[in-house]
């Protein structure tokens, strides 16, 4: 049976990859669902991500907090996702994802295409802005949560975010043809 290498304070021995699976996987799906906006992508970068532990215990010292381990690897497989398809998810099929049944009103499908079109954006920024964005706005976590996560400063993190909402922004203007 394999084993991962995790350090804790409570046992020395290695936890077995099924029941780091089994305990783990929600989380890392859900992440991944977020980013994507996908159910097959978000389930390809679940089997990404526990294949990558599976084959990082052969040769690599243990992981020190295998939850943020598990969670940062799944924001970063998913924007991989993202940026390896270079575009936006089909409207139809986020329609259905989102809200099925929905009403299908004007504000609704506006919402979709707004959704599609942050997914292509993401797939646009640098990685390090893509996860701190996705970290805080579609995870959720605050900014010292972030820093400790990604091992930057919390000012670091503001200055990204700051930046990249500005970027978003403006391209979100451009796109809707409205004035800075």
């Amino acid at each position: 049976m394999l084993a991962v290498a995790v350090d804790t304070e409570a046992a020395a021995d290695p936890l077995p990859l099924e029941r780091v699976f089994v305990e783990h996987q929600g989380r890392v799906f859900r992440a991944a669902y977020r980013v994507t906006g996908n159910a097959q992508d978000a389930e390809d970068v679940l089997q990404t991500v526990f294949l990558r532990l599976a084959r990082r215990e052969a040769g690599v010292g243990a992981v020190s907090n295998l939850p943020s381990y598990l969670y940062r690897s799944a924001v970063n497989t998913a924007l991989d996702v993202l940026r390896s398809r270079r575009e936006c998810v089909a409207l139809e099929q986020v329609d259905r994802e989102v809200r099925p049944g929905g009403d299908g009103g004007e504000g609704f499908h506006q919402a979709v295409e707004l959704k599609a079109w942050l997914r292509g954006a993401l797939a646009r920024l640098s990685p390090q802005a893509a996860e701190v964005f996705a970290l805080r706005y579609l995870e959720e976590h605050d900014n010292r949560e972030i820093a400790r996560m990604l091992g930057l400063s919390r000012v670091a993190v503001a200055v990204t975010l700051h930046r990249t909402r500005r970027r978003l922004q403006k391209e979100l203007r451009s796109r809707t043809g409205e004035k800075p």
